[in-house]
This record gives structure tokens, C-alpha cells and sequence, in this order.
């Protein structure tokens, strides 16, 4: 499978949970908006309300276009909660290769030597280099999948927060109801905002540990690793 057809498949892979979580969102805001029908009428009150679906239809088509205005670079500042430098790999070299056990740092720095990279746009470059070495490996490929994912849930998260929440402001009653769902939005993207940034900051030192395993090894650790021979 060559890149652009994996990356292809990334993303057709994620569209469909994604639609998935917009109907989810829809069912939802439907339910809340139509609190007081169901408790009084049952079922019978949320089947009689059925057709206010149709404009919510059309709310999915407003939601979806709505995310399309969303940036990768804004969808990363709204997971990592950073206005600059936001993606994790602008700290690949100055964090990750430092504090994550897994990545043998030293092995790094043989590799890059003096073009070690300390600015966060040189390391976010660098990374991204040894990315595209191993974005077929099939745990980076598992990471790099994760990460989309999450990343477009917080981002259409944020969105549902926004318009949804405006929306219930005037539907939903009794106020407990529309403090309960507002709740619901929140913890959804405070989920979704977590759960990006850590597939995102693994991915990161997953690269770089996957590229310091296959670096050639120094004389002093062939030396340790050799076999003494026998008297």
C-alpha cells in the first residue's frame, strides 16, 4: 500500500464514526429538547415530535460544513490548549525524546548530531521527517488513525458546545434539564480534548522511539553487546 493510498484509508476509516457521532449528538439534543413531551406523554410525546427531525437534518448538514472551517492547526490548538507551537511535535526533541523511557535519546542525537534541532518549528519539521519513515509501522499507523479521529470528535465537540448549547438555551426545560445537557457537552469535548492529545503526544514518542531502535549502534554498545570469546 503506498502513502497516499494509507492516508486515504485513514480517513476513510474515521469518516463514519464521525458521522456516527453527529447523529449521536443530534439524537441527543433531540431527547433534551423534548424532555417535557416524553415525561408527560411517554413515547407516545417523543414519536409525536419525530418530525422535528427533518430541520435537524439539516443541522447536520450546518454541523458538518461548520467542522470543514475548522483548521488542523485550530483543532490542535483546542486539543493541546496552546494558541502557538500547539502539536506536540514542535516538543519531539526537547520533551518527548527526554522523558519518555521507551526512546533511547542518545541513539537521537548520533543520528542528528549537530543538526540536533532546538526550535520548536526546527523539531516539528525533524519529526515530522522520521514520521513519514515510519507512518506504515503498524503501531504508528494505529496512533496516527487514533489521533484523527479524536482530534475531529473534539473539534466537532467544540462545535456541538457552541451551537447546540445556543440552541438548548431556548428548547430545553426545565433549567436542571438544560444544565444537565449543557453538562453532558462539556464533559463530551473535555473527553474528546483529552483523550486527542494523549493518542497525539504517544504518537510522537512512538516515532521517535521506533526510529532510536533501528539507529546504528555506538563502539561502546557493540562492544557491550559482544559475545566474549572463549579461553
Amino acid at each position: 500500500m503506498t502513502k497516499e493510498a494509507a492516508s486515504k484509508n485513514l480517513k476513510d476509516h474515521i469518516r463514519w464514526p464521525l458521522w456516527g457521532t453527529i447523529a449521536a449528538n443530534l439524537v441527543a439534543f433531540h431527547g433534551f429538547s423534548h424532555y417535557e413531551a416524553v415525561t408527560v406523554l411517554g413515547t407516545k410525546g417523543l414519536l409525536a415530535s419525530i418530525t422535528s427531525l427533518v430541520p435537524m437534518g439539516f443541522g447536520l448538514g450546518v454541523t458538518t460544513v461548520a467542522n470543514g472551517f475548522l483548521s488542523a492547526d485550530m483543532k490542535a490548538r483546542l486539543v493541546f490548549l496552546r494558541r502557538v507551537y500547539a502539536l506536540p511535535g514542535h516538543r519531539a526533541f526537547s520533551a518527548f525524546a527526554v522523558s519518555d523511557p521507551r526512546v533511547d535519546a542518545d541513539a537521537l542525537r548520533r543520528r542528528f548530531g549537530k543538526t540536533w534541532p532546538t526550535e520548536p518549528m526546527a523539531e516539528n519539521r525533524a519529526w515530522f521527517k522520521l514520521f513519514k519513515e515510519t507512518e506504515s509501522d503498524p503501531a504508528v499507523l494505529h496512533l496516527h488513525r487514533e489521533f484523527l479521529f479524536t482530534r475531529d470528535f473534539a473539534g466537532l465537540a467544540a462545535i456541538f458546545l457552541v451551537m447546540f448549547g445556543a440552541a438548548a438555551a431556548f428548547t430545553v426545560h426545565p433549567p436542571s434539564v438544560l444544565g444537565l445537557y449543557i453538562g453532558f457537552l462539556v464533559l463530551q469535548f473535555w473527553l474528546a480534548r483529552h483523550a486527542a492529545a494523549t493518542y497525539g503526544n504517544r504518537l510522537v514518542s512512538t516515532v521517535l522511539a521506533r526510529i532510536a531502535a533501528t539507529a546504528p549502534k555506538s563502539a561502546a554498545d557493540r562492544n557491550r553487546t559482544r559475545k566474549p570469546q572463549l579461553a
